[in-house]
């Protein structure tokens, strides 16, 4: 099973950021900033980041799907 490096960083991006949201919404300060609003903000931003570009790109984890995404590459080369 092949799974992408961008597919690793984007789950990894995707996780960090739910985390650190869930510690932002029981209090603990993350991020070393002073204004809870603007802490909050940040990590809101950040989770809707991560969570869009996870869910915008293919994140191929089985083995069928990395097999099915050599399969389209392959297709995309030769043109088809």
């Amino acid at each position: 099973m092949n799974v992408t490096m961008d597919t690793i960083v984007r789950t990894a991006l995707l996780l960090l950021a739910l985390i650190n949201q869930l510690l932002s919404a029981a209090g603990v300060a993350v991020l070393p900033i002073e204004d809870s609003q603007l802490e909050s903000l940040i990590t809101t931003a950040a989770t809707i980041a991560a969570s869009l570009w996870s869910w915008w790109k293919n994140n191929s984890f089985t083995r069928a799907a990395c097999l099915a995404d050599q399969e389209l590459r392959r297709l995309k080369e030769a043109g088809l």
